[in-house]
């Protein structure tokens, strides 16, 4: 049997809340899934933090709340505050990246988000 796990997407409101309620639909109170892109590719990849059971879904509900709250604002803080923390060489692409999210260009964190469940496990994500 699929366990599901509900994501409230009217409660997402900057990357930092999607990674709480995550680890919360998931793990419970408290739960760890992933506090970062890497790390969250990771628990969907098998890693640290991933159900016990192997067939589960993520039904993100009212997702469009969520495309909206992580559009390019957010990516915009995100990219700020990966630019206060990249590597020097990293820089220059980390800039273009964000001069972009001003402009309302290029991906959003949600589209980073979603991108990292068809990448890694492309059967779990249910958008409703």
């Amino acid at each position: 049997m699929t366990a599901v796990y509900v994501l409230d997407g009217t409660r997402v409101r900057t990357l930092e809340d999607f990674w709480r309620l995550m680890g919360e639909a998931i793990n419970g109170p408290g739960g760890y899934f992933g506090r970062n892109l890497d790390a969250f590719a990771d628990c969907l990849s098998g890693g640290f933090g991933q159900p016990d059971d192997d067939d589960y879904t993520v039904e993100w509900r009212d997702h469009e709340a969520s495309r909206e709250h992580l559009g390019y604002p957010e990516t915009a803080r995100q990219l700020e505050l990966r630019l206060s923390r990249c590597h020097p060489t990293n820089r220059p692409a980390v800039s273009a990246d964000l001069a972009a999210a001003r402009d309302q260009r290029g991906p959003t964190v949600f589209d980073w988000l979603v991108q990292i469940f068809e990448d890694r496990a492309p059967d779990v994500l249910r958008l409703q």
